[in-house]
């Protein structure tokens, strides 16, 4: 079975489950001044991730909702008005900070672009029209297929965003498939943004975990958060050390990721009924099988039934999604079956 469902399932290599056995563990629930807390392994790799990123600070997570949630209530306060996408992870999939009977935030939804990236004239309008507190934006966005918003674009945004004085909070669960298909460093595109959340358990290929990075001041107020939210966590460095490993060694491979998602879109134009995502950029493709006379359920059920293992998105489309572990050979194989699924309607 290829399983393309999510770049989730990326299992940690030997000589990354080694760094746990020989990793320098403490308390990271137990604070100094700082807020920071006693691993001594957390603390590295929370340092790594603000380098990387080019922040003052970072603080991990056990994952990337938690890590968001934290982020938006940081920022806001119960009332208030947050602008999201109408497609954005934040406000589709994890929902808590608008939910009423927790974060009690108002969602003020923008519209992207034809490029699946802010449109800056639907921001400014609802920037004039709302007392704004907080910008979500999503670099790469994940169900418009991974796309990846660039250096100019996120200028722009942050420029705008400047002048209605209001913070930028940036889910880059996948940020360093951005920064590969962008040829840049994280860095370059963090600094656009006021705080950042990027994975470590997605094309990074760690176990667990994600960092929040931003201000010392932002973070330290977060660390707040993180434990009212019950996030503390106590030897954590066995989480911490294969994400030191990760991002010392496996940023480079999500070239190949990135790689195997566009030749499995190009291998695929061009068919009778299954219309594959244009431009793809990253590590994801969206088939759109509207014109299939198959649901989403039943076309990911065809697939597996021939060893190929997707995910429906959205109403019509599915999602193949390439990550560490997935090979130029399985990719090959995934689109014979889709191919062969094709032909068969």
């Amino acid at each position: 079975m290829i399983d393309l469902r999510s770049d989730t399932l990326t299992l940690p290599s030997e000589e990354m489950l080694k760094t746990i056995f020989s990793a320098k563990l403490g308390d990271d629930g137990r604070t100094d001044q700082r807020g920071r807390g006693e691993d001594p392994t957390v603390n590295e790799l929370e340092d790594l991730a603000a380098m990387l990123t080019g922040k003052e600070e970072a603080v991990l997570f056990s994952s990337g909702t938690l890590a968001n949630t934290t982020a938006v209530l940081t920022y806001c306060n119960p009332g208030d008005k947050v602008l999201v996408d109408e497609m954005q992870h934040i406000y589709v999939s994890e929902k808590v900070v608008f939910e009423k009977s927790v974060g009690q935030l108002i969602p003020v939804t923008y519209k992207l672009n034809e490029r699946k990236t802010p449109d800056l004239k639907s921001l400014r309008n609802l920037m004039q029209q709302n007392d704004i507190k907080l910008l979500c934006i999503e670099n790469t966005h994940n169900f418009s297929g991974g796309t990846c918003t660039d250096l100019e674009e996120l200028k722009s945004i942050h420029d705008l965003a400047q002048e209605f004085n209001i913070p930028i909070h940036m889910d880059g669960a996948r940020l360093f498939n951005a920064a590969v298909s962008l040829g840049v460093e994280a860095k370059d595109i963090c600094q656009y943004v006021d705080s950042v959340m990027f994975c470590l358990s997605k094309g990074l290929g760690a176990p667990v975990g994600s960092l929040l990075c931003g201000s010392e001041d932002f973070v330290k107020k977060a660390r707040g958060k993180r434990k009212l939210l019950g996030g503390n966590m106590r030897q954590a460095g066995i989480i911490a050390a294969p994400g030191i490993y990760a991002l010392k060694h496996n940023i480079e491979s999500l070239k190949e990721d990135n790689g195997n998602a566009k030749y499995a879109a190009d291998s695929l134009r061009g068919l009778k009924k299954t219309r594959v995502q244009e431009n793809v950029q990253s590590n994801i493709v969206m088939l759109d099988v509207s014109q299939t006379g198959l649901t989403v359920e039943e076309y990911c059920a065809r697939a597996k039934e021939n060893g190929l293992w997707i995910r429906p998105v959205l109403n019509n489309k599915v999602r193949l999604v390439f990550y560490k572990g997935i090979s130029r050979d399985d990719a090959v194989q995934a689109v014979n079956i889709i191919k062969e699924i094709d032909a068969q309607l």
